[in-house]
């Protein structure tokens, strides 16, 4: 078929507008009606679930979603229920024009932005109460947390009904904790976990990056610095656990103004903590430097 310049024009202007279009979805039960009309196209569906605040970890999540779905759902939700008292819920960040904006770069199809009388009614009296694998770690420090983390994910699975889940390792306890979830009630949703996305000098990604003062932004170098050292003593060979967080605290104990929550190593499968290692070990920690609570963990096998 041939086509004059003014046709060719105005047909690629409409790909260009199909390629760029993206719904923003506030209700659960429109959202909900989005999912099951793809479904019934036959597409697949993935989901990146997100408190906002968009940084390239984020991003990450989306392109990979993208490459391997056909309709790829954002989720934008600062969730109340897995924030403890005296945390940062109402000063959590939040840019909600430059979260759309990103998403639309990158090709997401709808964004999911309910507030919370969509995910939680009026007379809301569910959760979902997770075992042995949220207790330690981020759980002994943050009652209630993973709870939250579950039920909020449960929902947005039964809301969006995703094919696929993406989500990052550097919430590693959360990704367990999840996986877990997915297995005993049987969901039928594929969990795909996506590397830790660093800063160059090694600081992982987080949205509570924003919080830190110049000084505080190099003092967080720590928490890499001390995963480094870690694995450095992996691959020497050493056996013993106690080497391991002793020389994590060290690190982290020369910064005036970083307080260690916990400095762990455990089994990467139950979180357990581990007094001899073998062949597989999980280092992970969380750090408070200044107000901000920083959390990172490294893979040792």
């Amino acid at each position: 078929m041939n086509l004059t310049w003014k046709q060719a024009f105005l047909l690629g202007g409409l790909f260009l507008f199909q390629k760029i279009s993206m719904e923003i979805i506030p209700a659960s039960a429109q959202m909900k009606q989005w999912s099951r009309r793809c479904k019934a196209q036959g597409k697949s569906i993935g989901l990146v679930p997100t408190m906002g605040y968009l940084h390239e970890g984020h991003l990450s999540l989306i392109r990979r979603c993208r490459a391997a779905t056909d309709s790829v759902v954002v989720s934008i939700f600062v969730n109340p229920t897995q924030f403890g008292p005296g945390e940062d819920l109402d000063r959590y960040p939040r840019d909600e024009e430059g979260d759309l904006r990103k998403c639309r770069e990158l090709g997401t199809d709808a964004v999911f932005m309910p507030d919370a009388s969509q995910i939680y009614g009026p007379n809301h009296q569910t959760y979902v109460e997770v075992g042995p694998v949220a207790e330690p770690l981020c759980g002994a420090t943050r009652p209630g947390h993973f709870r939250g983390v579950a039920t909020v994910v449960l929902k947005l699975f039964n809301i969006v009904l995703p094919d696929r889940a993406y989500f990052g390792s550097k919430d590693y306890q959360q990704l367990q904790v999840i996986k877990t979830m997915v297995r005993d009630f049987d969901l039928d949703v594929d969990v795909v976990a996506c590397q830790t996305v660093r800063e160059q000098d090694g600081l992982a990604m987080s949205s509570r990056n924003a919080y830190l003062s110049p000084e505080e932004r190099n003092e967080a170098l720590c928490l890499y610095k001390a995963l480094t050292r870690a694995r450095a003593l992996f691959a020497a060979g050493e056996t013993n656990g106690d080497n391991y967080l002793k020389a994590m605290r060290e690190i982290i104990s020369r910064e005036p103004n970083a307080e260690i929550d916990y400095v762990s190593l455990v089994d990467p499968e139950s979180l357990q903590d581990l007094e001899k290692v073998d062949s597989r070990a999980l280092a992970a920690l969380a750090v408070r430097v200044g107000r901000t609570r920083l959390i990172d963990n490294m893979l040792l096998e």
